[in-house]
């Protein structure tokens, strides 16, 4: 559907400005005007002709390219903040159309303006706020859409948008620490890794040219380490090629639902990381689960939410297990306990805050638990790895040094 960009005047004769979907212009300005819109001026946002566009595109005869917000990204944060934004507009009380009219005109970037107008427009022909939201998943997940259809349901959607901005910061929060203890270990370790093949594949065959021609017998350490750099040398494309291939092959294998169980149950079973990863989804499943119960979802419905955001195929499956064991009768904590893949604490404090009634707040208690746990786990990881590569990278460049210094020791000894 086309996109139009309009200017006009509101209702109160203030100049407005923004984007709107329709048919045709026609379309287009009877919208306006059923939302208190006089239009002005009204121009699709593609045209058809060479050069570039007013939206950020760019026309090639014929052919259409708008590239406006194609490289911008809505983060987390991002979200997080419209959704406080909104809640404060919703909370003073203003109808919900203009909430999102004022909020479209805070927003900086041209795509979140977009889908804002877009959430708008569906709302002003009567949709609800959760299905106009459905209709951008990449923005607006699941957990998102329902518990602000909850919202609407109860008529609290200033308090479930702001427990949603405070799940969503949270989730940030987590998100940027572990990303920001682990950015300088990987860079140490994927720089060391370029540097050691660069070494062993093009300046030690270089270096060693010498030792080759030579009849003597060379060092054990010499003769592995010419293997080495010979074998890196002259099948650098080999071992390229069987990384992709391993790459490629994982890629596929965990598109297939027995696939991906497998390799869930694998990332599960790694020794230190495994464990640090379950804690991630275990606090994930904790916060959503009582972010969605204290939205006012029912707890079949937000366990199918949340079997989905553990983003673990093994976990996702116990909780579906779990998810029909209740239907039949059974409480919370049994299905989980008796699968085996929830911590004893965990249970516990589900199985406390079954039989107190504050099954809520025990979640919410178990997920900053577990979000501790992972940053304390994270940053001593962190700074273990980092002597771990500086040892590793010295002992391999002690190794190249003493390799190709030996034999020239003994070239020495035969001059003198």
């Amino acid at each position: 559907m086309p996109v139009y960009a309009y200017k006009g005047l509101n209702e109160k004769g203030r100049n407005v400005g923004g984007v709107i979907d329709a048919d045709t212009p026609k379309n287009a300005r009877l919208k306006l005007r059923r939302t208190g819109i006089f239009p002005t001026e009204l121009n699709e946002t593609r045209e058809h002709s060479v050069g570039a566009t007013a939206g950020g595109g760019f026309r090639l005869g014929s052919l259409n390219v708008d590239v406006s917000g194609l490289f911008e990204r809505i983060t987390p944060q991002d979200v997080a903040l419209m959704t406080r934004q909104l809640a404060t507009l919703v909370g003073a009380g203003l109808p919900l159309v203009e909430c999102l009219g004022a909020l479209k005109d805070q927003v900086d970037g041209p795509r979140q303006k977009k889908i804002l107008s877009q959430v708008r427009e569906m709302v002003v022909e009567g949709g609800t706020l959760a299905d106009a939201m459905k209709q951008h998943p990449a923005v607006f997940n699941d957990l998102y859409v329902n518990m602000v259809r909850a919202g609407e349901a109860s008529g609290a959607l200033d308090i479930v948008l702001i427990r949603l901005a405070e799940y969503t910061e949270r989730a940030a929060a987590l998100r940027a620490k572990v990303q920001s203890a682990l950015t300088y270990p990987v860079f140490m370790g994927v720089a060391s890794m370029g540097i050691l093949f660069f070494l062993l594949s093009y300046v030690v065959p270089k270096v060693t040219r010498i030792f080759e021609e030579r009849d003597a017998q060379l060092p054990t350490m010499t003769v592995v380490l010419l293997a080495v750099s010979g074998f890196m040398s002259n099948y650098w494309w080999a071992i390229l090629g069987v990384l992709l291939a391993i790459v490629v092959a994982v890629r596929l294998s965990v598109r297939t639902p027995a696939g991906r169980l497998r390799f869930d149950g694998y990332v599960l079973r790694i020794p230190y990381f495994g464990k640090v990863l379950k804690k991630v989804a275990l606090a994930r499943f904790a916060r959503t689960l009582s972010t969605l119960l204290l939205g006012g979802i029912p707890l079949l419905e937000a366990l199918d939410i949340v079997k989905h955001v553990v983003s673990n195929m093994v976990l996702s499956n116990a909780i579906e297990d779990g998810r029909n064991s209740i239907r039949e009768g059974h409480s919370v904590a049994e299905p989980l306990k008796r699968s085996g893949h929830f911590p004893p604490l965990l249970v516990h404090m589900i199985s406390v805050g079954e039989k107190s009634g504050e099954l809520e707040s025990m979640l919410s208690r178990a997920a900053d638990a577990y979000d501790g746990e992972v940053e304390a786990s994270v940053s001593a990881l962190s700074s273990l790895m980092e002597p771990v590569l500086v040892i590793f990278m010295g002992a391999v460049v002690l190794f190249i040094v003493m390799a190709i210094l030996l034999p020239i020791f003994d070239l020495n000894q035969l001059v003198k």
